[in-house]
């Protein structure tokens, strides 16, 4: 499994770009003695494995993303990415490699348990077109009863997990702004309209719908990740762009965002004399958590961490496309903690210096494993 990890790591290809990904992991699990390893949703790939304890019609997934980050690294890992500008920043090498080991780990367990666990090594979380959305497309979960995603936290210490019912993670929607303005000579702005520091505004104004508009117990994150515009020191520039996310938990503040965000942004170009192009794209929902798989992940990671490590903690701000999966069937989403203080400072996920702490790897592969079983008992 490290070694998968590793490998992985060192290859990192960025979202719907997966094929290499796709092809080792299909090599490495066919070794493992798994068959009927297929290609789904572009580059990803499934794998049933069938227990033999009885006969049984339950099937459960257990869902592993595999695709990287458009991010330069900088962690100082001996196996660092190996190509430019790529990186596995968010943990999804270890998640397919996780992936891997509880396919394996249940091969090899299939006489203790009727039913069937389908291991999807998801494409394209990161970037549109999303691959949950695609999944659901394909119908890979039409006969399946409950879904089990993972993600590596580094706020939470290795040896222990984070699970509660309810929203875990937040709705995620982007936006691409054009503003257009008129182009003059640097030393008379008055004879143009400048589209920088009319796009600056925006940025300013934009933050005031959270920051003024929005009930503090209601999650809301609106941020502009990028600003580009003009090319020359003595050039007003007639042309800026943004870009940016919308990240909310209930579909009335999402709406009202999306609305709030049009409103003001043709508003202050209306002010400077500037003319404006928005395009909202509609993402991922929020990975809503049932909470009879909560307890299926709960029982699993007492049994592999302990009761005591295993936390009830409120979900995060991030979004994840498993929440396509989460509305489909009773989902569970987890948080697998890697923080390991003697191995390096802590960076967030997205960071170019993310590491990871590969002790934590077999405790989620087995809990993993371990709620699958769970879930595939059947009732006493």
């Amino acid at each position: 499994m490290i070694d998968i990890r590793r490998h992985l790591h060192r290859n990192p290809e960025l979202s719907n770009e997966e094929r290499e990904t796709q092809a080792y992991l299909k090599q490495v699990l066919e070794e493992a003695g798994l068959g009927d390893v297929r290609p789904v949703a572009g580059f990803g790939l499934a794998v049933d494995i069938v227990g033999t304890a009885g006969p049984s019609n339950r099937k459960v997934v257990i869902r592993a993303d595999i695709d990287a980050l458009p991010i330069t690294e900088t962690s100082g890992v001996p196996f660092s990415s190996e190509r430019p500008g790529v990186m596995h920043a968010c943990g999804h090498d270890a998640h397919a490699a996780m992936g891997y080991a509880a396919a394996v780990l249940l091969d090899q367990q299939k006489q203790s348990f009727s039913g069937t666990v389908r291991i999807i090594f998801q494409p394209a979380e990161e970037a549109e077109p999303l691959g949950g959305r695609r999944v659901i497309a394909e119908g890979l979960l039409d006969d399946v009863d409950a879904a089990i995603g993972i993600h590596v936290d580094p706020y939470t210490a290795t040896g222990r997990i984070a699970v509660g019912a309810g929203p875990y993670t937040l709705a995620c929607d982007i936006f691409d702004v054009v503003v257009t303005g008129n182009s003059a000579h640097a030393a008379k702005p008055s004879e143009g309209v400048d589209a920088i520091a009319v796009a600056c505004s925006m940025v300013t104004e934009l933050q005031k719908i959270v920051a003024r508009e929005i009930d503090p117990y209601d999650p809301l994150v609106i941020s502009v990740t990028g600003i580009e515009g003009g090319g020359a020191y003595n050039v007003i520039a007639a042309e800026a762009r943004l870009k940016g996310t919308i990240r909310s938990g209930h579909e009335e503040t999402r709406q009202k965002a999306w609305t709030r965000l049009r409103q003001i942004l043709e508003g202050v170009a209306a002010t400077h004399g500037a003319k404006v192009d928005i395009h909202l794209q509609r993402g991922e929902p929020p990975v809503v958590n049932a909470p009879e798989m909560v307890e299926v992940v709960r029982r699993a990671g007492s049994e592999i961490v302990g009761q005591e490590n295993v936390l009830a903690l409120p979900g995060w701000t991030a979004a994840d496309d498993f929440a396509f999966y989460s509305e489909k069937c009773p989902s569970v989403y987890f948080r697998l903690g890697i923080r390991n203080d003697a191995i390096d400072a802590v960076h967030p996920l997205h960071h170019p210096k993310f590491r990871v702490d590969e002790a934590a790897l077999p405790q989620g592969a087995l809990v993993l494993s371990a709620a699958a079983r769970t879930f595939l008992q059947p009732p006493e």
